[in-house]
């Protein structure tokens, strides 16, 4: 419903609305911030309700929000950012949409650029002379249009570039005149689905892909080491497929959700890649992280790969690589590698094994396929024999909370936001489908905002949205929780409550053992106690159900259900803050 007092665009920045209109955009989120105060004006009236505005504490609550819900979606959302400031405010949540690849289209109200009408001061220490250079090293594209006529082409080319696969976060910056110029001649939109349409996906070069396929059919052990496959839903049951059909043993990074967790050809945290003739990257980044060793307190790093094994890979490789930020990690020897977008790449490579497996008795491979059961087995043993040696501890073991808050959800259709409460959710719970879990978290200060994004996407679907949510990280974001109550966003958020920023806290261990320095004054400056944080009581104070602290395990189950109960039955988010063993 438009609310302005006239239904064609007027001002600049009705025109703006206009495209975002056009792009498909369904929210928008940002904290207020007066270069944009037209842009503002013209998406609460002239727009009305189309795109939802989702106001936010903070722009890096913000930036958080769009990104969880791009990892759902795999569609951006538009975030507004004030001027200078306010992009700066931003600008964590920037870089962390952009080494997640995650579609966001970054909008900034800016200058005027014409000095004469700035207002004295504040215009001036809020604007830049290029504002995307404070984002550029870790944006796929930046741009300032300079007249109103050239909007649409650019935030179009922006929305492509934001979803075009390597996918990642773009910045246009609007400026304050052209927002509150009036639109003197009409500016054309009708091309504006054609503008913004996505080229096709990058496809495998068709001789290297049989290469590929030919040499992961003649290994006698290989495993899949899955980075970024599953950003495409699809992936995880071609993947389960590829694994079943092949015979090949599947690593998990998390960095999305690719695979079953169950499934017995999962040997996430065995040693099958120590055993492995044979490894195959799919859609990774960092090689080294899932294949080497480290002594932490020295830095000595080590292969767990075997002299001679093969390595294979399959994705983006160099495509969007950049020069300033390495998240691209250590340069491993590979034997091949095939650049292509795996939504493209993995049912041809499918097709490919099919049809050599077909001329070849499938028992070859028995043996293998028996090994790496027994491994997923006894990994799985394994675990189960620490978290019952924990069980009764308290404070809370973090086996036991992730064990009881399964018990709770497992009946319902559930969504495990980002944090996995120190890996044990995935060696607890049933990662069965695809929408399960949109990946891990980044770092502290990503979780909760990133959890946010993920309940608006599931927003309406009926489904449990669970944050396990730790405490170090809320401690950064705590407005955040104002965010959910205020759009009633369907969360259960169990607090993973060490009460430290932990792991930190252990890398001080460490060191205070090697250097023979006290070791209870590593805690110096680590725990988040003495006073501790009640957060029951600010979840309340910003409208949530919410109980704890809670510390003896045996309540924590029931507490967990009235919570689950709350948000099913009402949409709106629950908190439990349980107290937990620091791992």
């Amino acid at each position: 419903m438009n609310f302005a007092p006239y239904s064609e665009p007027v001002w600049g920045s009705d025109v703006m609305v206009d495209v975002l209109r056009g792009l498909g955009l369904k929210y928008v989120a940002l904290n207020p911030g007066s270069s944009f105060r037209g842009l503002h004006d013209s998406l609460v009236n002239y727009g009305g309700d189309e795109i939802a505005m989702i106001e936010c504490p903070h722009e890096k609550i913000a930036m958080g929000v769009a990104h969880g819900y791009a990892k759902v979606t795999g569609e951006p959302m538009a975030v507004i950012l004030h001027d200078l400031v306010g992009l700066l405010h931003g600008t964590m949540g920037v870089y962390y949409a952009y080494i997640d690849r995650t579609p966001v289209l970054v909008l900034g109200g800016s200058g005027p650029a014409d000095h004469v009408r700035r207002r004295p001061n504040i215009d001036w220490i809020h604007s830049a002379n290029v504002q995307g250079e404070a984002v550029r090293a870790y944006t796929k594209w930046d741009h300032e249009p300079r007249s109103l006529a050239s909007v649409p082409a650019i935030l179009a080319r922006a929305h492509r570039i934001a979803r075009e696969q390597p996918a990642g976060p773009v910045y246009v910056a609007l400026d304050a005149g052209l927002q509150e110029d009036q639109v003197r001649d009409p500016v054309p939109l009708h091309d504006l689905d054609r503008l913004a349409a996505l080229p096709s996906p990058l496809a495998p070069e068709p001789a290297a892909l049989r290469d590929l396929a030919e040499r992961l059919c003649a290994a006698d052990r290989p495993v899949m080491v899955l980075g970024y496959p599953g950003r495409h839903p699809e992936s995880f049951d071609t993947l389960t497929r590829l694994a079943e059909e092949v015979g090949i043993g599947a690593v998990e990074t998390h960095w999305r959700l690719n695979f079953p967790n169950r499934h017995e050809l999962n040997v996430t945290g065995s040693a099958a890649l120590e055993r492995a003739d044979c490894v195959l990257f799919v859609d990774v980044k960092d090689m080294g992280k899932a294949t080497q060793r480290l002594e932490s307190a020295t830095r000595r790093i080590t292969s767990r790969l075997a002299a001679g094994t093969a390595i294979l890979d399959l994705g983006f490789n160099d495509v969007g690589i950049s020069s300033w930020s390495e998240d691209y990690a250590e340069l491993v020897p590979t034997d091949l590698r095939v650049t292509a977008d795996t939504a493209v790449a993995l049912p041809l490579l499918l097709a490919e094994c099919r049809r050599i497996l077909g001329q070849e008795p499938e028992a070859r491979r028995e043996a293998w396929r028996d090994e790496l059961r027994r491994l997923h087995r006894d990994t799985w043993a394994g675990w189960r024999a620490a978290a019952d040696k924990q069980a009764g501890d308290s404070p809370v073991s973090t086996a036991r909370l992730a064990a009881e808050v399964w018990e709770v959800i497992r009946e319902h259709d559930w969504v495990l936001t980002a944090g996995t409460a120190a890996e044990w959710a995935l060696r607890t719970w049933d990662f069965d489908r695809p929408h399960r879990h949109p990946g891990r978290q980044l770092g502290t200060a990503t979780q909760i905002g990133i959890s946010l994004g993920v309940a608006l996407a599931h927003k309406g679907t009926g489904r449990l949205v669970v944050d396990l949510q730790p405490d170090g990280d809320l401690m950064f974001d705590v407005g955040a929780l104002w965010v959910a109550a205020r759009y009633e966003l369907p969360m259960l958020v169990v607090m993973f409550n060490n009460r430290a920023y932990y792991n930190d806290w252990e890398h001080q261990e460490r060191l205070a053992r090697q250097r023979g320095t006290p070791l209870d004054r590593a805690a110096i400056g680590m725990a988040i106690d003495t006073p501790a944080p009640d957060f029951a009581a600010i979840a309340r104070g910003f409208g949530w159900q919410a109980e704890g602290p809670v510390t003896d395990p045996d309540a924590v189950r029931a507490a967990v259900s009235r919570a689950a109960d709350h948000v099913l039955a009402t949409g709106r988010p629950a908190l439990v803050d349980v107290v937990c063993q620091p791992k």
